[in-house]
């Protein structure tokens, strides 16, 4: 069968079979409460379901507004963090060349991000690549007040009214925010803005498709009815029903839980695709933000093979033995590119000449592995038939359905976050905003 495969006999020498059937009904239950939302956190349970509720209306309201924007503009600046901008970012970098900001024969516009860091050096620099180019806004956040994402907005708000004009500017600045309350609700009332609404029972890690990623993803020139699709097949191949020896999703969180048990407290994401760095970092933020509760949870991390094997693979394979590695294989490539017979040979690399490069690739996958897990490294494999829309849609839905499974089988709460509130109150306090005066007189004594 052609789809995403779960491969785990890569951890036996680390844990046993009968240890991982002994926690199938614990995953079990934690997989029905996410569907009968009765765990933890069951507020922000609007994802599970999320595949089978996008209408139709709205996938063809997107699709009309990339279509709007082809001819309109080059680029459309989307602006937010966290949540609001690494699901978009994961699906547009593994869907476009390598090479995209060089391609000026692209149909659709280029797509750029800004609000996800407080850099003025980074905002200057985009507003001097914008200044000779047609551009729009998307901007994403439920309150309108993360300090982020409103700084770009005011920002590049401004250079948008100042080059087009108000009344033009309207037109080209999209809010994705909360249905009813919040500053930037109130602001794309006043402006007219055109508005999507972020679910209230959908937190940022989870909202890749929502408005919050479909939008940017269609207006990049991709097909979200596909991305759906897969999203819609995995939430069936994951549901409950599903015998705990077929469901991909709560294996993989018990084997997770089971080598946490056992001291591996860090996992770390590989590809041998850099199209996928940003699935990654999609894929840290779900799981960090989800499990690092209570002074629990393994620690997301990633790496770039083969090219991380030259820096971080040392440290893989000699280091402290508390990593376990998630290995995304990309079973076929796009292209094919055939290594060349050289008549001198000096590189010695005649004796692959005439292999497709990925064979080479897969071999560096197998040999890592071998050595990996010889060398004391758990590895899990995730095999991907291929990367496009579909895929990544089954991928997506994949991980995040297994997180909320780990996570309530960790004892957390997968949907909270509350951790991410402190750094905000130590910011607002050294700026001297209003209402944190007390905050800053704690602080006095803390700041070097």
């Amino acid at each position: 069968m052609n789809d995403i495969k779960l491969d785990i006999s890569k951890i036996y020498n680390f844990v046993d079979k009968k240890d991982i059937l002994l926690l199938k009904e614990r995953a079990k239950k934690a997989n029905i409460a996410l569907h009968k939302k009765t765990g933890l956190g069951n507020d922000f349970l609007g994802w599970v379901d999320l595949p089978n509720s996008i209408s139709q209306k709205q996938v063809n309201q997107f699709t009309e507004i990339a279509e709007e924007f082809k001819s309109k503009i080059q680029i459309m600046i989307v602006i937010g963090i966290g949540g609001s901008y690494l699901g978009a970012k994961a699906v547009i970098e593994a869907l476009s060349s390598n090479f995209d900001l060089l391609d000026t024969n692209k149909e659709y516009p280029k797509v750029l991000f800004a609000g996800q860091n407080i850099c003025e050096d980074y905002l200057y620099e985009l507003i001097e690549i914008i200044r000779d180019k047609s551009y729009a806004i998307t901007v994403i956040s439920k309150s309108g007040t993360t300090t982020e994402p409103a700084l770009a907005f005011r920002l590049l708000k401004g250079d948008l009214e100042k080059k087009y004009g108000k009344t033009e500017a309207q037109k080209r600045i999209i809010a994705i925010t909360d249905k009813e309350k919040g500053a930037l609700k109130q602001l794309a009332e006043k402006e007219s803005y055109r508005t999507f609404v972020i679910p209230d029972d959908v937190g940022g890690r989870y909202s890749v498709l929502t408005p919050v990623g479909l939008l940017a993803i269609a207006i990049a020139g991709f097909d979200i009815k596909k991305l759906i699709e897969g999203a819609k097949i995995m939430r069936e191949q994951t549901s409950p029903e599903i015998d705990f020896e077929d469901n991909i999703a709560e294996i993989y969180a018990t084997v997770r839980n089971l080598l946490y048990q056992k001291g591996k407290t860090i996992e770390i994401l590989v590809n041998y695709n850099p199209k996928l760095h940003f699935f990654a970092e999609w894929w840290k933020q779900l799981y960090g933000e989800s499990e690092g509760k209570s002074n629990k949870g393994i620690f997301p991390a990633s790496v770039d093979f083969s090219s991380d094997l030259h820096s971080m693979g040392q440290y893989i394979q000699d280091g402290i033995r508390n990593l376990f590695e998630t290995v995304i294989s990309i079973k076929n490539t796009k292209y094919n590119v055939k290594i060349p017979f050289d008549e001198f040979n000096l590189d010695n690399l005649n004796y692959i000449s005439n292999k497709n490069i990925d064979n080479v690739n897969k071999m560096a996958e197998l040999g890592t592995m071998i050595a990996h897990v010889d060398g004391g490294v758990p590895n899990i494999k995730i095999e991907v038939p291929r990367i496009n829309e579909f895929y990544l849609g089954k991928l997506i839905y994949f991980f995040e359905k297994a997180c909320g499974i780990s996570g309530y089988m960790l004892g957390v709460n997968p949907f909270d976050q509350e951790g991410v509130e402190a750094y905000k109150r130590n910011m607002f306090a050294l700026l001297g905003k209003p209402g944190f005066e007390e905050e800053a007189k704690k602080m006095a004594h803390k700041v070097f």
